[in-house]
């Protein structure tokens, strides 16, 4: 293979990432609504004014599509009731937009991080790719709260390949206590025995965790594990990549449930037996929080990014980059279809975690074929030689 041949993978990938961009571009810059923002903006009024912050009020966005119709509350844990009366200090639509310019910043540091730590021509490919995800433009769109999250969540990642336990947990403990299911992330870590980052995860999430109780009381908590219950009709939408989300479309949910469970036990007996590099713990750690959560929306993916790029040398993740980066818009039109095409084209985000667990979970299979590695002797190599490279 030439040297230009080499390249034509990534010049794909580069263009297809700006021709995501340019589609993705109109629904940020003309878009008039406050969607899952203003869910956040009632909730944290609802919680001032001692009503329950997650019922259904004025600003509580409300989904209506060909085919799926579902009232969407604030479903983030009892925290949030409090941080989120930051957004109702000024006028709704005005937060909104700020918000979205801080989520901006907030992303252009992660990706600054990322592509700074690996360097080369194809780190700027990279680059480019990860503002052209579904998941990035989806998420200024509706106002979400992912992308300081996933600064946090790739910051830990860096911080862990440095050894930097302590400071690495208590990032990941912040993104427990706002999304419980990357509980998996510390859990797979401890059955590793990487001690330390999940010790200051624990603490850090559960100090989080009981401000509302001191604030609130109790009842907030029952309030939303009341809605969490509830909250199943919402596992069919298209952009939830996760089995639950695949196997509702195709008619079977408990197989959903089954394949959560199977994942989860798989993974907790491999840590615990294998004792994996932290970084590859990590890794499948983070793409089972997605698979076996009930919702694994696609901005989730976002916090795949440094597994994205450890392996992006790798022929299959290119095909995921370029499964991840489909326009939201365009998935969600496959409502209309049959169930065939909503199962195949309209679950192509699920789709891609499935292809990246595959390969992820391939690499160890190989390295237990090939007798593996002691936790002592892998601890020794660099980590580009057990979990990757960019290049």
């Amino acid at each position: 293979m030439t040297a230009a041949t080499r390249w034509i993978p990534s010049l794909i990938v580069a263009v297809l990432a700006v021709l995501a961009i340019w589609a993705e571009f109109p629904r940020i810059a003309h878009e008039g609504g406050l969607w899952d923002f203003g869910s956040f903006v009632a909730s944290a009024r609802a919680a001032k004014e001692g009503l329950n912050p997650y019922g259904i009020y004025e600003l509580t966005l409300h989904v209506e599509l060909p085919g799926f119709e579902s009232w969407n509350p604030n479903l983030n844990p009892p925290i949030s009731a409090l941080l989120f009366r930051v957004f109702d200090v000024a006028d709704p639509h005005m937060a909104y937009r700020i918000w979205r310019w801080i989520s901006i910043a907030f992303y252009a540091a992660t990706v600054f991080l990322l592509a700074r730590r690996f360097g080369g021509v194809q780190a700027m490919i990279f680059a480019l790719w990860a503002f052209a995800l579904a998941g990035f433009w989806d998420t200024l769109f509706l106002g979400q709260i992912y992308l300081p999250l996933v600064f946090a969540g790739v910051a830990a990642w860096l911080l862990l390949e440095r050894g930097q336990g302590l400071a690495a947990g208590i990032l990941i403990g912040i993104i427990v206590a706002m999304k419980p299911n990357f509980l998996v992330w510390p859990a797979l870590l401890f059955l590793s025995g990487y001690y330390r980052p999940v010790v200051a995860a624990g603490l850090t999430a559960g100090i989080i965790s009981a401000i509302p109780l001191l604030v609130y009381g109790p009842e907030i908590y029952r309030q939303w594990f009341e809605l969490v219950a509830s909250d199943r009709e919402r596992a069919f939408f298209l952009t939830n990549g996760s089995f639950a989300g695949l196997s509702a479309r195709a008619g079977v949910p408990l197989l959903g449930l089954i394949l959560s469970l199977a994942l989860l036990a798989g993974l907790a007996l491999w840590a615990f037996r294998l004792r994996p590099n932290v970084l590859a713990a990590s890794a499948l750690a983070l793409v089972a929080a997605l698979l076996a959560s009930p919702l694994g929306w696609i901005h989730y993916t976002l916090f795949l990014l440094p597994v994205f790029l450890v392996h992006w040398h790798r022929p299959v993740m290119r095909i995921v980059a370029l499964l991840l980066i489909i326009p939201v818009p365009f998935v969600i039109d496959q409502f209309t279809k049959a169930t065939w095409i909503q199962l195949t084209i309209g679950s192509v985000y699920g789709w891609a975690l499935v292809l990246c667990l595959a390969m992820l979970m391939m690499d160890e299979w190989q390295r237990m074929k090939e007798g593996g590695l002691s936790r002592q002797t892998r601890a020794a190599l660099p980590e580009k030689s057990y979990s990757g490279s960019a290049s």
